[in-house]
């Protein structure tokens, strides 16, 4: 884990997001706390993390999300060699997923 970001004001952000009971509620202190672009700038980034953990090549993945190479590379550099934050959710997730498709 990345030292610089564990601080108080982060736990105490983690904190009002681990309260949080509904995507309703997500959406509304997200949009609160996010400006539109950081928002879906996010949602970008992890949209790429599931294509590419599904195999999806860069082509395909710009082409969908619009990413540029840039943030794909990043992403995929988070993957590989990240603290698997990505990988813990997909497990927890992967029904979801797996219905939407």
């Amino acid at each position: 884990m990345n030292k610089k970001i564990k601080t108080e004001a982060v736990d105490k952000l983690f904190e009002a997001i681990l309260s949080l009971e509904s995507k309703e509620e997500c959406y509304i202190f997200f949009e609160d706390l996010c400006t539109v672009n950081e928002l879906l700038s996010l949602s970008q980034r992890y949209e790429v993390a599931t294509m590419l953990s599904a195999k999806k090549t860069y082509l395909e993945i710009a082409e969908k999300t619009g990413a540029s190479t840039a943030t794909i590379s990043r992403v995929n550099r988070s993957l590989n060699y990240g603290n698997d934050g990505y990988d813990m959710v997909f497990s927890r997730t992967q029904h979801v997923t797996e219905k939407s498709q």
